[in-house]
């Protein structure tokens, strides 16, 4: 039970705080947008990818499934788009998303069965929040190109539906 309420913890610090602090650390352009959106979908395959391989309990393995399948379409997507654009994604530096998403998946491969479901799930709510967050507050403001908009704006509701469905079986999991 400590790891889990550690994990979350670790989820919600992981989620907000880097967001947060990658937005006053480097401007936004477009070309940084591009990085940040790709990164964060990776990210989210990421451990999804890990929690097909760790999950205790089909609901979360069926959960990690529909994220690596949407995350990866929206990211090929994604990057068709920057292609068609001639933006080359430009990851900011510091890049304090992926040092979180590192520290997340050190946390997340050190649990184990139902706690593994638990930690998953929490960080899957918290960091779709923040990505949510960020997206609306964020990144839409500072994106030039109207494709790109346009795009990133037509994702939007697959994200609000992902932190929807890991809402639930976080309650369905007891948290």
């Amino acid at each position: 039970m400590r790891i889990t309420l550690a994990l979350a913890g670790i989820a919600v610090a992981f989620a907000s705080a880097p967001l947060r602090a990658q937005k006053a650390a480097a401007p936004l352009n477009d070309a940084t947008i591009v990085a940040i959106f790709d990164a964060a979908n990776t990210f989210d395959i990421e451990t999804s990818n890990l929690a097909l391989k760790k999950a205790h309990s089909q609901d979360t393995k069926d959960l990690a499934s529909q994220f690596v399948t949407a995350h990866t379409s929206v990211r090929h997507q994604g990057r068709d788009l920057a292609k068609k654009l001639h933006v080359t994604p430009t990851p900011p530096k510091p890049f304090a998303l992926a040092e979180a998403h590192a520290k997340a998946m050190l946390q997340l491969h050190a649990a184990s069965g139902a706690a593994f479901d638990k930690a998953y799930v929490a960080h899957e709510v918290a960091y779709h929040q923040a990505v949510i967050d960020a997206v609306t507050g964020t990144l839409l403001p500072a994106i030039q190109n109207a494709e790109l908009k346009a795009f990133v704006q037509s994702v939007a509701p697959a994200f609000q539906a992902h932190l929807a469905t890991a809402k639930e079986l976080q309650a369905k999991l007891g948290q």
